[in-house]
């Protein structure tokens, strides 16, 4: 569980990223999770964009990108993007306050 000021400097971190996963007219399906799944083992923080032909919402996307990711937490959700984080425990890139 991540704590506020640390939703805040995770905030600060993914303004200046591109979204790199896009939830399409299919929804979150479970090729979408593999890869946010990937990227986060990569990056520890991913934004995602829900594309609106999707028939779910970020706020929809998000939950089920989280049930389907064990570890997985939300940062933000604004408009059309979500940012999701998890720690890597091998190789971890980003530093908590």
């Amino acid at each position: 569980m991540i704590t506020t000021k640390q939703r805040a400097y995770l905030r600060s971190l993914a303004n200046g990223i591109p979204a790199v996963v896009t939830v399409g007219k299919e929804g979150v399906t479970e090729s979408v999770i593999g890869n946010i799944d990937e990227a986060l083992t990569a990056r520890e923080i991913v934004k995602v964009s829900v594309l609106e032909t999707s028939p779910v919402s970020s706020k929809e996307a998000i939950e089920e990108v989280m049930n389907g990711i064990k570890g997985c937490e939300a940062v933000q959700v604004i408009g059309r993007k979500f940012v999701v984080y998890k720690r890597n425990l091998k190789e971890p890139k980003i530093i908590l306050p």
